[in-house]
């Protein structure tokens, strides 16, 4: 028995990769289907990702994870009852006012948490951890609204952590977001395919 802890103590972070992979190709799947059952995967999924990246001094992605699990929460009731008379919300495009307000925000999401890595952190990757970490925010607001241009927010995130996961020895989820890239512009089709037969 104390072999055994030993070995999972040994090899604590590769088994939270390895669970991580999967819950997130299941977040996929749903969220590429536009299923509620993405929030529900998108509550469990913070808890594995913030031990495995705490250990990895991923800082800001650590901290998302907590922004993460509130969005998730949100997203799963506005989608359920965000729409018309608090029915479910519909697949829409952002308006250009939204667009507009979302690259600010990222612009100043990544100013500020590059500020905070190289100024309070041990960070070596200041400025695509802030970087990831700003869009991700943007992107998971868009998402929590339902707004089919998320999908391109995500493909850039997905492009940018393969080189940082590579770089930091996370190979699993470096995969896992070779995947979300495919997926991510795929997905993008398909909700714009589904947005319009809401209309027909």
């Amino acid at each position: 028995m104390d072999a055994f802890f030993d070995w999972f103590s040994a090899n604590l972070s590769r088994i939270f990769e390895i669970v991580g992979f999967v819950l997130g190709l299941l977040y996929l799947y749903y969220e590429f289907k536009a299923k509620n059952a993405v929030w529900i995967i998108g509550i469990i999924m913070p808890m594995i990702s913030m031990t495995l990246y705490y250990r990895k001094g991923i800082y800001a992605d650590f901290g998302i994870n907590f922004y993460y699990l509130i969005i998730a929460i949100y997203g799963l009731w506005h989608w359920r009852h965000g729409g018309e008379s608090k029915t479910e919300r519909k697949i829409s495009h952002a308006s250009v006012s939204v667009i507009i307000g979302c690259v600010s925000m990222m612009i100043l999401l990544w100013l500020a948490l590059y500020l905070i890595l190289t100024n309070f952190t041990d960070s070596t990757v200041p400025v695509p951890d802030a970087f990831t970490t700003a869009l991700s925010i943007v992107g998971s607001w868009m998402l929590a609204k339902k707004y089919v241009e998320q999908w391109i927010v995500w493909i850039v995130v997905d492009i940018v952590s393969v080189g940082l996961y590579l770089y930091k020895g996370i190979p699993f989820y470096a995969a896992l977001n070779i995947v979300y890239t495919i997926v991510a512009i795929f997905g993008y089709k398909h909700w714009l395919q589904k947005m319009h037969q809401q209309t027909v």
